[in-house]
């Protein structure tokens, strides 16, 4: 059940990484048949396999059920993942979306509109499997019930990511510069997203328990137990409610909230029904275990982490898919389809970071926090029985086989062992806590070496060689193919003026200039390093003029007349700098207060 917070997941990050294409390869009436056979054959396999699932009830085990009807719903939900990815990528349905002005106003809300795409495939696998889930797991669902709980219980974990985007897109179209400008820096997205993640963490948990349709326990003796349990242990909270998961019918329970305003207590009606008092005991003790040992609070920072890993990590590996595209030539020629393959190979590296954090990494500690829990009901109670038989029946109503693999937590097998051996010997609670703390000592130096990394790679000397040297492997490999493109040489001039190689800057420079005499750029860059450089020596002021006289006589981009201002100032001509400087202010857009204080230093320069 929380393997769909994944594959949530993996959906968004399918369309975030997506490049829209400037048109599409098939006509919109072939995109259209397309999309609609390959739903149709979507659907008409999950129906055959959910059909044979169900062919095979009374003739074989229930647990042999058990795990092959999770196992259909996992391999059905990988084959949506795919198939909203052929949709995405190969099909390219954004570019049909590109003449709605509210979408491209606000792109949260075409990201909303995939994602129900995805919902969509989602749903006719739980709508096709429900045949299957009913007579197995003698739930008592109705289709439209069993399909609204999957949709109800995973749709949450796309609020963060809801409330995040579309605040950002608010403030980009309100017409308030400061906010965006912010908002574009790195400092300001990071800033940005701290600041919403821990809103959310603390908030969100009213929000969801009221989606979830959960309404306070009332009063009686079961409230007052559980009440009471909360009190000896110390732990505030909001209240105490009643949780319909899946129609009520699921033994389970749950504690979600940082603080006690916004903090609550789940129980399931089945979890009342099915179990003894001194075991929805043990079960309120296993959640305030969650809180006494900041689980929660763990969680929040592994979210958070999340962000320092996709600055560095993912920045070194696409760093790995350039240098293997410059060295060898992987990608094809021409633009579209290369920028088709780098997008598809940046969503698939994103994926392949998600699954690896979340799935193992995240998975590791979800499960041993589930046992450490376990451990403090054990603690508390003085005994095991009662956890242990609640997860018997767990299993007996079910239908879940006790050894069915789970990713999130231990196997109900796996959790009753434990149990049996902790009783029988303590310091095996002991050991578990120690190998936790390990665990999390582990965690945080990875994440100070990624953060370190990371900072390195944005904000540090090491990034801005590595970018260099990795464009200028791109350009070097472009110009075997193409050596007369002025464009590239262009290019690779300003990387090696950026890298302070200037006299291999001074070469791409006259290189472009010498097949194209008035290519702009060209001119006008290598006017600059001749009049400014900071290599006394590459100094030519009689040079720069000249080269900025043929660019500024080409162009009156605010950038070419600022480079001729201070070609006139560097030969002692301050009289037309100050003319030329006004003009570069004029025309300014960006950098207003650049070009404003190039025109001071003239002026005070002709004063004097």
């Amino acid at each position: 059940m929380f393997g769909y917070f994944i594959y949530y997941i993996i959906a968004l990050l399918i369309y975030a990484t997506y490049q829209p294409v400037d048109a599409p390869l098939m006509a919109p009436f072939t995109v259209f048949l397309l999309f609609i056979a390959l739903t149709a054959a979507f659907t008409l396999l999950t129906r055959v396999v959910f059909s044979r699932i169900e062919s095979q009830i009374g003739k074989t085990s229930s647990q042999s059920l058990d795990h092959r009807f999770q196992g259909a719903l996992t391999q059905q939900s990988i084959i949506a993942v795919a198939v909203y990815a052929i949709n995405i990528y190969e099909l390219n349905l954004g570019f049909f979306l590109r003449d709605f002005s509210l979408l491209r106003a606000i792109p949260t809300l075409e990201a909303l509109v995939f994602l129900l795409l995805f919902i969509i495939y989602m749903t006719i696998i739980w709508s096709l499997a429900h045949g299957a889930h009913h007579k197995i797991y003698r739930t008592g669902l109705s289709r439209l019930q069993y399909v609204f709980s999957n949709i109800s219980f995973s749709i949450p974990i796309l609020l963060p990511w809801l409330v995040i985007s579309i605040s950002a897109d608010f403030i980009r179209i309100l017409p308030f510069e400061a906010p965006r400008t912010f908002l574009d820096s790195t400092g300001g997205q990071i800033s940005y997203f701290f600041f919403f993640l821990v809103v959310i963490a603390v908030m969100g948990p009213a929000l969801i328990q009221k989606f979830w349709g959960c309404t306070p326990l009332e009063a009686g003796p079961t409230r007052s137990r559980i009440a009471a349990l909360c009190d000896m242990a110390g732990m505030k909270y909001r209240d105490i409610m009643l949780w319909p998961l899946f129609g009520g019918n699921m033994i389970t329970a749950g504690v979600m909230g940082l603080i006690r305003r916004f903090r609550y207590i789940l129980v399931t009606p089945a979890l009342i029904r099915h179990l003894h008092p001194v075991e929805l005991d043990a079960v309120i003790v296993h959640e305030i275990g969650h809180i006494k040992k900041k689980h929660l609070l763990f969680y929040l920072f592994f979210f958070a982490a999340y962000l320092i890993l996709t600055f560095s990590v993912l920045d070194l590996m696409l760093y790995g898919l350039i240098y293997l595209e410059a060295s060898y030539g992987l990608l094809p020629e021409n633009g579209g389809g290369s920028a088709t393959l780098i997008s598809i190979s940046a969503g698939l590296l994103m994926i392949l970071t998600f699954l690896i954090y979340f799935r193992f990494i995240f998975g590791w500690f979800m499960r041993n926090f589930e046992r450490q829990a376990d451990a403090y009901a054990l603690q508390v109670m003085g005994f095991a029985r009662p956890l242990i038989s609640t997860f018997e029946k767990i299993a007996e109503t079910s239908g879940q086989a006790p050894d069915r693999p789970n990713w999130h937590h231990y196997s109900i097998a796996e959790r009753i062992d434990f149990l049996i051996k902790a009783q029988a010997d303590p310091s095996a609670i002991v050991f578990h806590d120690r190998r936790i703390r390990k665990g999390i000592l582990i965690f945080l130096a990875m994440v100070l070496l990624f953060g370190w990394l990371g900072y390195g790679l944005h904000f540090g000397k090491t990034g801005d060689t590595i970018n260099a040297s990795f464009a200028g492997a791109i350009i070097e490999h472009r110009l075997k193919s193409e050596p007369d493109n002025p464009d590239l040489l262009q290019f690779l001039g300003d990387i090696h003026y950026q890298a302070e190689a200037y006299k291999k800057a001074e070469i791409a420079y006259r290189r472009a200039i010498d097949i194209d005499p008035d290519h702009v750029r060209a001119l006008n860059n290598l006017a600059w390093l001749y009049a400014t450089c900071p290599d006394v020596h590459m100094r030519q002021p009689d040079h720069a003029l000249d080269l900025a006289l043929r660019a500024a006589a080409l162009s009156t981009e605010s950038h070419v007349l600022d480079t001729l201002a201070e070609a006139y100032y560097v030969n002692g001509d301050f009289k037309n700098a100050v003319a030329v400087g006004e003009k570069a202010l004029d025309a300014a857009g960006e950098n207003y207060a650049y070009y404003r204080d190039q025109l001071e230093k003239f002026t005070t320069a002709a004063r004097k």
